[in-house]
C-alpha cells in the first residue's frame, strides 16, 4: 500500500505567522553578505518569512565593493524583527556604528529577537556588549583585531560559525549561508533546510571551520630572533625536529630556545613545527596526487593515521575532504 508523499519541505504558510528578518545594512556593508540572508530568507510557499533592508535611516546606503543600497526602512524595523542579520562592512576595526544602531541592536535584543552576525558584522553586534563573555567569530583576516577591540569577547577563529542562543556569528560571507541553513535548521527542520541548500546549489553542512581556508595555519612571527632557524626547519620538516636539535640550530639552551619562540610566534617550537608539517601537506593535497600516506612520510607525520589526528585536531576536516575541496584541477 503506498501511502501519502510527505512534502520534502513546509508547505504555504499563512501571512500572519510569517517570522520577520531585518537585515541591518551599514555603511560599507558586503554585497555578498547583504544578499545572503535576503535570498535564503526570501518570502515563498516553502520559506515563511518576510524580509526588510533597513539602515541608520531609510534611503541611500554606500556599501563597499562599488555598490550603494537604497534601504526602504529605518531602525523601526529592529524593532519590528524576530531576526536580525548584520551583514560584514569595510573597516570594522576603525569606528564603532551610530549609537542609535548600538541602541536599537540592544533594545531588539531584550525584547527577544535574535541578533546574527555575519562576518566583520561581529565588530557592530560586540559594539553592543552582548558579545562579552561569549564565543563569537568573524572573518579569520579580521580575527586578532576583534580580540583586540573587544578583549571581553572569546574570539573562536577556527569555526564557520556559532550559536549562543540569542546572538551568533559566522566567519567569512559564505558561511553566512552555514549560518542561515543552521538558523533555518532550527526554525523549520531539516527538510526545509536542505531544501534551501538545493535551492542554494550550497552543501547542507560543511565539512571543517575556515582554519582550512587561511593561507597558512603557521602565524606570523612577531620578532626575527629565530628567523633562520624557522627557515631551517622548513627545509627539513620529514626529519625528526626535536626541541633539542631546534635549540641547537639556534645555538641557545632548549629552555632559552622555548621561552623565546613563544615571544616570537605565540606557539611552542613543536607546536610551530606541527603547523608547518600541517601546511606542508596542505599544499601536497592541493597540488599533487601522493597517497595520504605518502604525504604524511614526505612531511614528518610518519603515518596517514598520524596526518589524519593533527589534520583534523588543527584544520576541523580530514585530508581527504580538504583535497575535494582545494585540489586544482589538471
Amino acid at each position: 500500500m503506498i501511502g501519502a508523499r510527505t512534502p520534502a519541505y513546509p508547505v504555504s504558510v499563512s501571512a500572519s505567522r510569517l517570522r520577520r528578518v531585518a537585515v541591518l545594512v551599514l555603511e560599507g556593508a558586503k554585497p555578498l553578505d547583504v544578499g545572503i540572508p535576503a535570498q535564503v530568507f526570501t518570502t515563498r510557499a516553502s520559506m515563511p518569512y518576510e524580509v526588510r533592508l533597513c539602515g541608520a535611516a531609510p534611503g541611500l546606503v554606500t556599501g563597499g565593493d562599488g555598490l550603494s543600497y537604497h534601504v526602504a526602512h529605518g531602525l523601526d524595523a529592529l524593532a519590528w524583527a524576530d531576526i536580525v542579520f548584520i551583514p560584514g562592512y569595510r573597516f570594522p576595526d576603525r569606528d564603532d556604528p551610530p549609537q542609535a544602531v548600538v541602541d536599537a541592536l540592544i533594545a531588539a535584543h531584550d525584547r527577544g529577537a535574535r541578533l546574527a552576525a555575519i562576518s566583520t558584522g561581529a565588530f557592530a553586534l560586540a559594539a553592543t556588549g552582548l558579545l562579552d563573555g561569549r564565543r563569537a567569530t568573524t572573518h579569520w583576516h579580521y580575527s586578532r583585531a576583534l580580540v583586540a577591540k573587544h578583549p571581553l569577547v572569546e574570539v573562536d577563529e577556527n569555526v564557520l560559525f556559532v550559536d549562543e542562543g540569542s546572538v551568533l556569528t559566522s566567519a567569512g560571507a559564505a558561511s553566512g549561508i552555514d549560518l542561515c541553513l543552521h538558523i533555518l535548521r532550527g526554525d523549520l527542520g531539516v527538510a526545509a533546510s536542505n531544501h534551501a541548500a538545493r535551492r542554494l546549489v550550497a552543501a547542507p553542512y560543511r565539512s571543517g571551520g575556515q582554519a582550512q581556508y587561511v593561507p597558512r595555519s603557521v602565524p606570523e612571527p612577531l620578532g626575527e630572533r629565530f628567523a633562520q632557524t624557522r627557515e631551517w626547519a622548513l627545509h627539513r620538516l620529514d626529519e625528526p625536529l626535536t626541541l633539542e636539535v631546534l635549540a641547537q640550530q639556534a645555538a641557545v639552551s632548549p629552555r632559552t630556545f622555548s621561552r623565546r619562540f613563544v615571544a616570537e610566534t605565540g606557539y611552542t617550537p613543536m607546536q610551530w613545527v606541527m603547523r608547518a608539517r600541517i601546511d606542508m601537506a596542505r599544499e601536497l593535497l592541493e597540488r599533487s596526487q601522493r597517497s595520504v600516506e605518502r604525504i604524511a612520510a614526505d612531511v614528518g607525520l610518519g603515518t596517514g593515521a598520524n596526518l589524519r589526528l593533527h589534520f583534523h585536531r588543527i584544520l576541523g576536516t580530514t585530508p581527504s575532504e580538504y583535497r575535494r575541496t582545494f585540489a586544482q584541477g589538471e
